[in-house]
């Protein structure tokens, strides 16, 4: 490498490290988590700083104070503060990431729901995917369920109502485009089945399971929104809480268990768990995965392997 070159990387580097240890940064940082329960601790701010400059770089402000005071302006608090939470919030994942717990919908949550929506004479399931990203994991319990109503499910009608912080993510769910990385998991029947060509070789989801899931924006700290959440047999919320700290989880999980039926499930990511946060759930061990269940009032309800 030449010496000027490694000159200018080592400036650069240096640069950077000074820039992300501005204090401006940890002001930027309880905005965010003020607007949004999103909480970046010593060692993850870095990743904010990271965000805050590609903000930056497309002019909008020239070093770290200056873009605290356009996130804190109310000329522009508003808009830039949801372009940087666009670019803090990309999530990674993927169709069919969680097979275990597919089984588990299949083998033991499924029936017990259905015995007992069906002794009050229900026979429609509402689902809630929350923190949906690019939306892979509302479409995948699309297509399961789908598959379903020719099996346990005949007769049967369900919505998915799949929610997040990210526009940019909910322009790209409803668009419902993915690459050969996204459907690595999914078998060719549902390929063929639940999908057509798109250009650039990429898939597309076709419109019956597009047609059984509403996207929207939702921020999960925002009280008021929450509320009208209600009614939810199954609610998804995996590898999003990871981001909150303990006070915030505690109000967010504590929407999710008002905005559940009883019986209802509340599932999280396989690394994830809510101790410390609630005990008002009841763990289930099923195999190979575990789920929160909200048993009705007085009475055991716990699922059976």
């Amino acid at each position: 490498m030449p010496a000027e070159t490694q000159i200018q990387k080592l400036v650069a580097t240096a640069s950077k490290e000074a820039d992300e240890r501005d204090p401006a940064y940890l002001k930027i940082r309880d905005v965010i988590y003020q607007a949004c329960g999103i909480y970046h601790s010593e060692e993850k701010l870095y990743l904010l700083a990271a965000a805050c400059r590609r903000r930056m770089n497309s002019g909008k402000a020239k070093d770290a104070r200056q873009y605290l005071d356009l996130i804190s302006s109310p000329a522009t608090r508003v808009i830039e503060l949801r372009e940087l939470l666009n670019e803090i919030t990309i999530g990674e994942t993927c169709l069919f990431r969680s097979p275990p717990q597919l089984n588990a919908l299949q083998n033991v949550i499924l029936p017990e729901l259905i015995a007992t929506r069906s002794s009050i004479g229900l026979r429609k399931l509402r689902i809630w995917s929350a923190g949906c990203s690019t939306g892979e994991e509302p479409y995948t319990l699309a297509m399961f369920l789908l598959e379903q109503t020719e099996k346990q499910l005949k007769g049967w009608t369900f919505d998915i109502t799949a929610t997040d912080l990210n526009d940019r993510s909910i322009e790209t769910c409803k668009a419902g485009i993915y690459g050969d990385y996204a459907v690595r998991n999914t078998s060719d029947l549902y390929k063929r089945k639940y999908f057509t060509r798109a250009d650039g070789g990429k898939l597309q989801v076709n419109n019956e399971v597009k047609a059984r899931v509403t996207f929207s924006r939702l921020n999960l700290s925002d009280d008021s929104k929450m509320l009208f959440m209600k009614g939810m047999d199954l609610i998804f919320c995996c590898n999003v809480l990871i981001y909150f700290d303990v006070a915030s989880k505690r109000k967010v999980v504590q929407h999710f268990y008002s905005n559940l039926q009883s019986p209802g499930y509340f599932f999280l990511g396989h690394a994830e768990s809510l101790y410390q946060v609630t005990d008002q759930f009841r763990l289930v061990h099923l195999p190979g995965t575990t789920t929160y269940l909200k048993p009705v009032p007085g009475s055991e309800g716990v699922a059976k392997p």
